[in-house]
C-alpha cells in the first residue's frame, strides 16, 4: 500500500534549510495553568520530519492539554511552541495553524452524517469556502485525483456515494483521517484513532500509519499498547504535565518510573 507522494504533501518552507535531523516541531519548556492546577510544566518535546511519534500516560497526565497547545486552542503561559523551525505557534489561532499543515484527529469521528463520503472529504479539501458553496463547486482534476487516491487508501472507495452515517464506527474513523489527509497536513495529530475498531481495522490503522509516516509526520496519543508497539518507532511517556521517559517502547517498558505510574506491573 502506497499512496501517490505527489498528491499528499506540499514542500515545508523550512524544508530547503532543513538537515535531516531538524524537527518539524519544537516544545521547549512549555507551562499551562488551569485555576492553580499545573497541566503542563516545563514539557519539552521534539518530532522529526516523517517520524511517527506515540505519546502515551495515565489519564491526567496531560496528552489533551499538548495536543490544545500544538494546535492553538490553549495558549501556554510560558514555554516555546516551534513549528517548521520559525513558525510560533503560540502566536497563531486555530484556523492560522491549521493552514500551516497541522491538522487533528479527536478520539470520537466527526463526520457530517447527512453527506456522502465523497462530499464529506470534498468539504475538508475547500475549508475556506461555506458548506452549501462547497458543495456547488466543482473539484479541479488535480482535487478529484487526490480525493480518489484518499478513497482506495483508505478503503472506501466503493463507500464514495454512501451518507456518512451510515458508515460503521471504523469507517468514520477512516473518513475524519481522510478529511485530514485531502488538506495535505504536515502534521497529524491523531488522538485513541483505533478506539472503538475492530480487530482487522485495527491492524489496517497500523497499516497505514506506517505508510503515511516519512511523507507525514505523526503524533499518535494512545491507551492500547498493542497498537503502540505495532506503529510505534519512538515513545514519549507523560506523566503529571512533564516528560516521564522518551526512546523506544521496549525501553521506556524497562523503565521504573514508568512501570510504576503507568504500566502497573
Amino acid at each position: 500500500m502506497q499512496p501517490d507522494e505527489g498528491l499528499f504533501t506540499r514542500q515545508l518552507p523550512g524544508d530547503r534549510f532543513r538537515e535531516q535531523t531538524d524537527p518539524v516541531l519544537q516544545l521547549e519548556n512549555i507551562n499551562v495553568s488551569f485555576d492553580g492546577f499545573r497541566a503542563l510544566t516545563d514539557l519539552s518535546l521534539a518530532i522529526g520530519v516523517g517520524e511517527l511519534r506515540c505519546v502515551i500516560g495515565p489519564n491526567g497526565a496531560g496528552k489533551t492539554t499538548l495536543m490544545d497547545v500544538i494546535t492553538g486552542k490553549t495558549r501556554p503561559q510560558s514555554g516555546k511552541a516551534l513549528y517548521d523551525q520559525s513558525v510560533d505557534l503560540t502566536t497563531l489561532d486555530p484556523v492560522a495553524i491549521a493552514r500551516q499543515g497541522i491538522g487533528r484527529k479527536f478520539q470520537k469521528p466527526t463526520v457530517f452524517e447527512a453527506l456522502t463520503v465523497a462530499e464529506n472529504l470534498a468539504l475538508a479539501m475547500k475549508g475556506d469556502k461555506s458548506v452549501w458553496a462547497s458543495l456547488r463547486a466543482r473539484l479541479s482534476s488535480e482535487q478529484d485525483d487526490r480525493l480518489n487516491e484518499v478513497l482506495r487508501l483508505l478503503r472506501l472507495d466503493g463507500e464514495r456515494y454512501r451518507q456518512a452515517g451510515l458508515l460503521s464506527h471504523g469507517q468514520k474513523q477512516f473518513l475524519e483521517i481522510g478529511m485530514l489527509l485531502v488538506q495535505e497536513p504536515h502534521l497529524l495529530l491523531l488522538d485513541e484513532p483505533a478506539a472503538g475498531m475492530t480487530d482487522a481495522e485495527t491492524e489496517y490503522t497500523a497499516e497505514l500509519f506506517r505508510t503515511l509516516a516519512g511523507q507525514h509526520s505523526l503524533m499518535v496519543v494512545e491507551h492500547d499498547m498493542g497498537f503502540v508497539e505495532t506503529i510505534a518507532d519512538r515513545v514519549t511517556v507523560l506523566h503529571q504535565g512533564q516528560v516521564l521517559a522518551e526512546g523506544s517502547l521496549r525501553e521506556v517498558q524497562a523503565n521504573e518510573q514508568v512501570i510504576e505510574v503507568y504500566l502497573g506491573r
